[in-house]
């Protein structure tokens, strides 16, 4: 497919994924092809919560993924950043850098590579340095109990600096990437390196009125003018992922403000899926590909559902 698909033509996509499981394997394999898109996801994971390479492959075809950059794990150990373990494999049982590399070397026409490493390692940044030089497009997904103004992340900030590639950090209050009151500094001192917020933190305060950040899924009217919104607006250097559910339930929680979001943010938003059901569709659930239905119901132009499906991603990663 040459363009992303229109308004029609999404239609016939979530028709064919509605019929996908009654077509025999051959025929959801050409069907799959044939969907195909410039669509890039650029949040998505191998082996995530156990899932087989076909499976992901699956995965992403169902959704008519174009291109997929896979974000590794770090290594596993037991430290207070990991959570004592618990948050190896970024809590998802997520692969590492060799495997997604390895992956991404036998897809090259469809996959791409990040690299990752448990920030306060002695060996963290030689560690990402290595894939960088491999040709990982972007640092992360930094997901550890660090504080996100630490000397450790900032050392990573530099390296990411001096490769001009993007830092997808998944924000979580009290669990990952501590300091979100504080990130503004870091976009302020880092002024060349560009970060992409992910994850509940960052979602729940497109909100002004959101104030208990223990809340990871907030329901109800946004009111525009919360710290994501604005950090968007003021720091050219800051993108937003919209993946998982987090990003899905800021996008349904209110419409209305969510299309003016949208709208708002075109140049600064990426469309991600990190979700790892076995599907891909819509109607069982897939929170993946229910953003990408929310953002063609919602997006104003057909320019600004480009920029969001692949143009800015395309930009950010020269792509």
């Amino acid at each position: 497919m040459a363009d992303v698909l229109s308004r029609r033509e999404l239609l016939c996509h979530t028709a064919l994924l509605a019929a996908g499981s009654a077509l025999p394997e051959s025929l959801w394999a050409l069907a799959a092809t044939a969907r195909r898109s410039r669509i890039i996801d650029i949040h998505q994971h191998q082996h995530y919560h156990g899932w087989t390479d076909e499976q992901m492959m699956a995965h992403q075809d169902a959704m008519g993924i174009g291109r997929t950059i896979l974000l590794p794990a770090g290594s596993p150990v037991e430290t207070a950043s990991t959570h004592f373990g618990k948050s190896n494999g970024l809590a998802a049982r997520a692969g590492g850098n060799a495997a997604c590399y390895a992956f991404a070397q036998q897809h090259p026409d469809r996959y791409l590579f990040g690299a990752c490493e448990v920030p306060d390692l002695s060996g963290a940044v030689a560690e990402i340095e290595k894939y960088l030089k491999l040709g990982a497009v972007v640092i992360g997904e930094l997901k550890f109990e660090v504080a996100c103004d630490a000397p450790e992340m900032q050392r990573i900030y530099q390296l990411a600096q001096a490769y001009e590639v993007p830092v997808l950090m998944h924000w979580e209050h009290m669990k990952y990437n501590l300091g979100f009151d504080r990130f503004h500094r870091m976009l302020e001192k880092y002024p060349r390196v560009n970060f992409i917020g992910h994850a509940v933190t960052w979602w729940a305060n497109v909100d002004k009125n959101h104030l208990d950040q223990s809340v990871m899924y907030p329901k109800g009217p946004v009111s525009p003018g919360g710290w994501t919104d604005r950090l968007l607006l003021d720091y050219p250097n800051l993108y937003g992922d919209l993946s998982a559910g987090s990003g899905l339930n800021a996008i349904l929680r209110d419409l209305e403000q969510a299309r003016d979001f949208l709208e708002r943010h075109q140049d600064k938003l990426l469309y991600g899926s990190d979700c790892a059901d076995l599907h891909g569709q819509a109607s069982q659930g897939c929170t993946g590909a229910q953003t990408l239905q929310k953002i063609h119901e919602l997006a104003t132009s057909r320019r600004m559902f480009k920029k969001i499906l692949y143009q800015n991603a395309e930009k950010l990663f020269r792509l």
